[in-house]
């Protein structure tokens, strides 16, 4: 699928209502998983899903993967958006949160989360789902705005359920 998802164009960086937002996304689902249907290569699928999620939620500054690379760090993957942290400790920021609870961490203001690290001073919120295989952290996906409270818990529980569906079988 060349030419990414087909949804009504939306300016990058436009906060949507909660419920166009949620429709949105759930318009664009269907071509997200038929894109990724039957890919396993991991880097590949971050990839995909990093620029098609971009496309589809336009609050975001920053849309994409920290891998994990070691016991209890987190480095750089695939994303969209402006330089991101190259590595991120588990005791560090709500990605770490994310890594060490294997939880969603969903943050409607980061200046209100112990520990927040500011890889763009521009972001407001944030919202990170882990990516467990077999059991076993592999990365994070990462989703910050310039909003306050740009993402939602529906967003969310649609995001964890695309990413164990699209990973589960994955090689990493």
């Amino acid at each position: 699928m060349s030419e990414g998802i087909l949804l009504p164009a939306v300016a990058r960086g436009t906060l949507l209502p909660t419920a166009e937002r949620v429709a949105r996304l759930e318009q664009a689902l269907p071509q997200i998983r038929a894109a990724l249907d039957g890919e396993r290569d991991a880097v590949a699928i971050e990839a995909t899903l990093a620029c098609l999620l971009w496309e589809t939620l336009v609050q975001t500054n920053w849309c994409g993967f920290y891998r994990r690379v070691g016991d209890r760090t987190l480095a750089v993957g695939p994303y969209q958006g402006t330089m991101g942290c190259l590595r991120i400790d588990f005791d560090r920021g709500v990605c770490g949160a994310c890594a060490r609870t294997h939880e969603v961490q969903l943050v409607p203001d980061v200046s209100r989360f112990p520990g927040h690290i500011a890889c763009d001073d521009r972001t407001r919120s944030e919202l990170v789902v882990p990516v467990v295989v077999g059991g076993e952290l592999r990365a994070v996906l990462d989703l910050d705005s310039p909003h306050l409270a740009a993402f939602d818990r529906a967003e969310a529980d649609l995001l964890v359920a695309l990413v164990a569906d699209v990973f589960a079988g994955a090689t990493f």
